[in-house]
């Protein structure tokens, strides 16, 4: 299939050109890394290593949100959207749980609550003041998780169940609402990253992840204007 011109090419390519850019430097921009470890790696408890961890699963149910709506609906808008935000997720995820290999560190940490790493920031961001997934949430930026979502600006699995359900107009104003709920929380946590993280090749990813979502917003909500509706109210 032909793709129409998308907003990425005003973008200059997005993150996913950001994020080849960076996959051809990590190998050499890790080794200045953190040295929390004393081997000069994050350790488990790092920002670095919670971020990597944390936003490899909140990108991946981006990846499946994005796969639902593409066999709901023929919109060639909302079809490209999709496959954008799919394809750098992807990307970047498999760059995140590479870095975690490189440094020797587990992709699920026992003990360590999702957004913990956040709580550095001194303001009561982290996960440990409200419980997490479905035990009333907890905040991040401003960003709340919603009961029974893993992190904030994540659907629960009942919100997935019903994009599943629905068809053309209907999934696509579902999917743009969930995707912008989800996007500002992944904007919340590249920020923190940018600030807390000492690698600075994820430093630089971290900040390319909030400047191309904060832009995708603008877009989404467009899109949605577009079809009489709104973002969701928190």
């Amino acid at each position: 299939m032909t793709r129409t011109r998308t907003y990425w090419t005003a973008l200059g390519g997005g993150v996913s050109g950001l994020a080849l850019l960076l996959a051809a430097a990590a190998t050499v921009a890790t080794a200045s890394g953190s040295s929390d470890s004393g081997s000069g790696h994050p350790d488990v408890a790092s920002a670095d290593a919670g971020f990597a961890r944390d936003m490899s699963v909140h990108h991946q149910q981006a990846v499946e949100m994005s796969f639902i709506v593409r066999d709901r609906t023929k919109d060639e808008g909302i079809r490209n959207l999709a496959y954008d935000i799919a394809n750098t997720q992807a990307n970047q995820r498999g760059m995140m749980l590479g870095w975690l290999d490189m440094w020797g560190l587990p992709k699920v940490a026992p003990g360590q609550e999702p957004m913990a790493w956040m709580a550095e920031e001194g303001d009561g961001h982290g996960s440990g003041h409200g419980g997490h997934g479905g035990h009333g949430g907890h905040s991040m930026g401003g960003v709340t998780a919603k009961p029974g979502a893993l992190m904030p600006g994540m659907a629960t699995k009942a919100e997935l169940a019903q994009l599943g359900t629905l068809e053309g107009r209907a999934a696509e104003i579902l999917f743009l609402q969930l995707m912008t709920d989800h996007h500002k929380g992944g904007v919340a946590m590249a920020e923190g990253c940018a600030k807390l993280c000492k690698t600075p090749v994820e430093q630089q990813l971290a900040q390319g992840m909030a400047d191309a979502q904060q832009s995708e917003l603008l877009l989404m909500a467009d899109l949605l204007k577009q079809r009489g509706a709104a973002p969701r109210t928190p």
